[in-house]
């Protein structure tokens, strides 16, 4: 049975009605991370909250004070080998979700949450709370579904090899979970409630989604100072942050190129995060200018810095995005080229596609860049657009408001 971790909660004057929310997550670190602050929020202002997820994201779940729910899953998080194939990859959340659920009935079955929160690719939450006659609302991480949007993407999916299979095999597994919702679309696209943790910006036809189902409250910052901090160095005239996130990490090679592009730039200090994956040795001697991090708080230093090389990954996008910064965006998978087009249509970015990212290019893209005069202009609207959509505050406000 699913353990527990207790915590001791805090009270707000401003709350409502404490009540019971329970938050299921996926255990991908870049799907936790941007509704953290919401938990700790929530947490603040009197709710017993509780957060099933896996040890994979036990660490940093426990300083919302939220209650640990954990359960165990088969997704390739700790060595993040997923599957090219979309197919491939959609059928994993399938089947966790299968595994999952009688995992999340153990736990909440004799002590129902009054509101669920979950994960865009936590399926398992909504068939439970469907089953159980409760609300639910979606955190979603990432981009949200449009008007016409299956005609145009699930189409295409659907023609894939496998999908099929995929398609029957889920409508077999909703037909006997106990879930209200159905239709394998509907259920896996259409949220009945859901708060979009992006900036409205960075969202594709955006004119177009349901806006009595979605609000955009935009990247949800807080007190990070748990992830410490980070201070500019005096001789610093320039900051470069490079960083491809929590999951792409395994590129020396773009590393060296990185550390030949922009070491002993004048004036430019260089923060590289290189993850976990990567040995420092592997990128050979590193110019005094160059700071080589396995991990940095990423915010603290987007905050200070005047250029950022991202993978672009929605949180990473969103961060540059609200912190003002003009990025050069060499994409790695999944949604991340979508992303980057986007910052590039936005005209806060240019991108360089890594086959392509030598350190000729890489130096000449910062250069292109930062020579762009409406380039500044640009990510300053878009960092004022992006903050005023509310974040956690908003965010926890409209939580509120479905507990009735």
């Amino acid at each position: 049975m699913p353990e527990r971790t207790p915590h001791h909660p805090r009270t707000s004057p401003a709350a409502r009605r404490p009540a019971h929310i329970a938050m299921v997550g996926t255990p991908m670190v870049s799907h936790v991370l941007p509704s953290l602050e919401i938990i700790r929020e929530l947490v603040a202002r009197g709710h017993r909250v509780t957060y099933a997820n896996t040890d994979h994201a036990a660490e940093l779940i426990a300083p919302t004070g939220a209650e640990f729910v954990r359960y165990t899953s088969a997704l390739p998080v700790v060595d993040n080998s997923w599957p090219q194939d979309p197919v491939a990859a959609a059928s994993l959340f399938l089947d966790d979700a299968i595994a999952v659920l009688p995992q999340l009935r153990r736990a909440y079955d004799d002590d129902p949450a009054d509101l669920y929160l979950y994960d865009i690719g936590a399926y398992a939450a909504r068939a439970l709370a469907e089953g159980q006659g409760r609300d639910i609302v979606q955190l979603s991480p990432t981009f949200v579904g449009w008007e016409g949007a299956q005609e145009e993407i699930g189409t295409t999916f659907a023609g894939l090899p496998g999908a099929e299979v995929y398609q029957r095999r889920f409508a077999e597994w909703l037909a006997g979970c106990g879930a209200v919702t159905t239709d394998v679309d509907e259920f896996s696209g259409r949220p009945r409630r859901a708060l979009a943790m992006i900036p409205r910006a960075m969202q594709p036809h955006a004119d177009r989604v349901d806006a009595d189902a979605v609000t955009f409250v935009g990247p949800c910052f807080g007190d990070r100072t748990d992830q410490g901090g980070w201070t500019r160095p005096a001789d610093a005239e320039k900051v470069l942050l490079v960083s491809l996130g929590s999951a792409f990490t395994r590129q020396p090679e773009f590393y060296r190129q990185c550390v030949a592009a922009f070491g002993g730039l004048p004036g430019w200090h260089v923060m590289l995060q290189i993850g976990k994956y990567t040995d420092p040795a592997e990128l050979g001697e590193i110019p005094a200018n160059v700071e080589v991090r396995s991990w940095i708080p990423q915010l603290a230093i987007l905050e200070q810095a005047d250029a950022f090389v991202t993978h672009a990954g929605m949180g990473s996008s969103s961060e540059g995005l609200a912190s003002g910064v003009p990025m050069l965006a060499v994409p790695q998978g999944a949604e991340q080229f979508i992303n980057a087009d986007r910052l590039v249509a936005l005209g806060v970015a240019r991108r360089i596609d890594t086959a392509d990212a030598t350190a000729d290019a890489l130096r000449a893209g910062l250069r292109e860049l930062l020579a762009d005069p409406d380039a500044a202009d640009r990510s300053a609207r878009l960092r004022a657009d992006a903050r005023a959509e509310g974040g956690t505050r908003r965010a926890a406000d409209l939580i509120e408001e479905r507990l009735g």
